[in-house]
């Protein structure tokens, strides 16, 4: 004798579908995004790290001449930025700052004193570069060559020291009966771990010393 099984199945009975969870697919878009951000972040810090692109600084180079914009040249770090007078570290957004021109300059002699920010965040690797115009002020060394482009002509400096300060060592913007230059930045580490300072003399020849010391006229 066969006994027929009960069957549990109802026609009615629908299959179960799982209910999708939102928040699964926004956690994972913030994952990525922080992600994304990180490396991107990543590549602006260490934009500066690569020395400026050469391939259009001779155009650039000739636009400031043209303009009688005064500017510093480094080779050794392709270095090619305006410096400016003024009365504010504002000053320094537009790239180096004429420190105390009444103190020094290439014509004049004295102390000609230039700073300029060692590292600024931007936001793009360019624009980071652009505001770090003396990252690279530490490879510098001694009989470097430094060109500089004021009032419509070109003077030379080679580099007689580099060494480092404390942030609060003011003697290196003292006047000086000595023409020289002086460059500084803060460290990588901040303006509160010190200043690194570049000194150079002006190369001078023969009919070449102004009578004020200046540094020497290239022709």
């Amino acid at each position: 004798m066969f006994t027929r099984k009960k069957s549990y199945y109802h026609i009615d009975e629908k299959p179960k579908t799982r209910v999708k969870k939102p928040h699964k697919f926004l956690f994972m878009f913030l994952a990525l995004s922080l992600m994304s951000a990180g490396v991107y972040l990543f590549f602006l810090v260490q934009s500066p790290e690569i020395l400026a692109d050469q391939s259009n600084s001779d155009q650039i180079e000739s636009s400031l001449v043209e303009n009688n914009e005064n500017f510093i040249k480094i080779e050794r770090i392709n270095l090619l930025v305006p410096f400016h007078e003024g009365d504010s570290e504002l000053t320094l957004e537009s790239g180096a700052w004429h420190r105390f021109p009444e103190r020094g300059d290439p014509e004049k002699g004295g102390n000609f004193i230039l700073s300029a920010h060692r590292f600024q965040l931007g936001i793009t690797p360019n624009d980071t570069k652009d505001r770090s115009p003396f990252y690279h002020i530490d490879k510098l060394q001694e009989d470097d060559v430094i060109d500089i482009f004021y009032n419509n002509s070109w003077y030379k400096y080679k580099i007689s020291k580099s060494y480092s300060v404390e942030p609060d060592a003011v003697e290196i913007e003292e006047p000086s009966d000595e023409a020289k230059l002086t460059l500084y930045s803060c460290s990588l580490a901040g303006s509160a771990d010190g200043r690194v300072v570049i000194e150079a003399s002006p190369i001078l020849s023969t009919g070449e010393i102004n009578e004020n010391g200046g540094g020497a006229v290239l022709l």
